[in-house]
């Protein structure tokens, strides 16, 4: 399996195998990995999925985009050495919670959020590699709440790797930051960045365009923009959809969306093969992907705090992959749109793209109104309790649902412990942190303010990561 830059111009495209994908993360001419082709799977392949632990459809899915630095039996044993510990044996369940409507749970990992599923087995990947190649990395990621305390838990204490998390000061819940902030590990430092998410985005961008800081510490990503993050969840997809069936009927998705990445690994799964009828965008008042999708705009507006802060972004970095296949994968015209995007902060209009990208999209905006009705609602109909992400997810499957004989599955992103507050002030039941978390209010913690500069985040990872073996 051959990868390639989405900013690559055709005549002088250059390709990475799996391997250093991952370690590369973003490439050095901005752009993101993709596979140089789609690997599909026959309805009888997905077939044979059924009823298998989810480590081994794991290891089925993601076996031909790794090519062969892994084989199929060794990716098996990565998986279920990742998912041990998980709060539920099935790893990723299913829960009925209506007619034709399923909450697809994905918060049963040490940080009770979807992001464990793919950041869990990027930590054994990285030992892998970085052990075979005696080499040491700098991890630097930006996260909007969840990715970093699942990449700080996945890295923490591993000999070879360094790792730095930017997170928007005041934007995470109290339990997002201390998930953090309380980690008593040499390797891990957090930095709380005086902006938003899209400014940590830019930051981590901005490190990685500095070649020369680059090599020097040997930069790694973690975030969502590198491919190796997209391979781990497209797993959740075919696993879910098989349950229900798949592919003897079609399944349909609802995404709670910020920075496209994880709705980006469900149209992957449908590159595949998996028969998925809707992918529907869930997005709160910072609603850019819902922009685009309804009227073909996409203009970025100033990023508004909400229930959901997980989701409060602008600028959705991976939407660049969608774009680039929309675009015929013309890695030229692609660079020039993104630089006028980041220019002018509005994507150069194509109702051509915008079309296409209709075709395999719906979306609903969900404020925080809604979010809230959603919770008290779901509690008062089942008993369960929603985080505001999940609610997000639930109020737009059943916004944009369409065929009532077509399962619709909502996936619950986040643990409603992430965000005990306002769950307690809608249904009146404080979520308890599971037990490994029970004395996470208590902990000290370590938190490093920065202002939203590239020198001075640049000057503090460099005052104390260790240079590139």
């Amino acid at each position: 399996m051959r990868y390639l830059s989405t900013r690559s111009p055709a005549a002088s495209r250059s390709f990475l195998d799996f391997e250093d994908v991952l370690l590369t993360g973003l490439a050095p001419d901005g752009g993101l990995y993709v596979p140089d082709m789609w690997p599909t799977f026959s309805a009888a392949q997905i077939r044979a999925l059924r009823g298998l632990p989810y480590a081994a459809i794991g290891a089925a899915v993601v076996a031909p985009l790794v090519g062969d630095m892994l084989t199929r039996g060794e990716l098996e044993t990565l998986f279920t050495e990742s998912y041990t510990g998980f709060g539920h044996e099935a790893v990723a369940p299913l829960q009925q919670i209506g007619s034709g409507e399923w909450l697809l749970e994905l918060f049963h990992g040490p940080t009770l959020a979807f992001k464990d599923y793919a950041l869990q087995a990027l930590g054994r990947l990285f030992d892998a590699i970085l052990t075979r190649r005696s080499r040491r990395v700098t991890i630097v990621g930006a996260t909007s709440g969840d990715t970093g305390s699942a990449a700080i838990e996945a890295f923490r204490d591993r000999d070879n790797v360094d790792i730095f998390i930017l997170y928007p000061a005041g934007r995470p819940s109290d339990v997002q930051r201390r998930q953090m902030t309380t980690v008593a590990a040499a390797n891990t430092h957090t930095l709380a960045i005086d902006g938003s998410f899209d400014d940590c985005q830019d930051l981590v961008k901005a490190l990685f365009a500095d070649q020369a800081f680059r090599d020097g510490y040997g930069l790694a990503a973690v975030n969502s923009i590198n491919w190796a993050r997209i391979a781990a969840q497209i797993i959740y997809y075919f696993a879910a959809a098989t349950a229900l069936g798949s592919p003897d009927i079609e399944v349909s998705f609802a995404v709670p969306t910020g920075n496209f990445g994880n709705v980006y690994a469900g149209h992957v799964a449908r590159r595949m093969g998996l028969p998925i009828r809707d992918l529907i965008v869930g997005t709160n008042r910072n609603d850019i992907l819902h922009r685009f999708i309804q009227t073909g705009e996409m203009r970025i507006a100033a990023v508004e705090p909400s229930l959901s802060p997980s989701m409060d972004i602008q600028v959705s970095s991976n939407f660049e992959r969608l774009y680039f296949e929309l675009r015929e994968r013309d890695g030229a015209a692609v660079a020039e749109a993104m630089a006028s995007f980041r220019k002018t902060g509005t994507l150069p209009a194509d109702d051509q793209v915008w079309r296409a990208a209709c075709e395999g999209f719906k979306s609903f905006r969900v404020d925080d109104a809604l979010t809230k009705a959603t919770i008290t609602a779901h509690f008062a109909r089942t008993g369960g309790l929603l985080d505001p992400h999940s609610a997000v997810a639930v109020a737009a499957m059943r916004g944009c649902k369409g065929d009532p004989a077509i399962p619709h599955i909502a996936l619950a992103c986040a643990h409603a412990a992430k965000f005990p507050e306002i769950v307690e002030t809608l249904t009146g039941i404080h979520p308890p942190l599971p037990p490994a978390l029970a004395d996470l209010m208590i902990r000290p913690e370590h938190i490093n303010p920065l202002p939203n500069d590239f020198g001075a985040v640049r000057d503090f990872i460099a005052a104390r990561a260790r240079r590139a073996a």
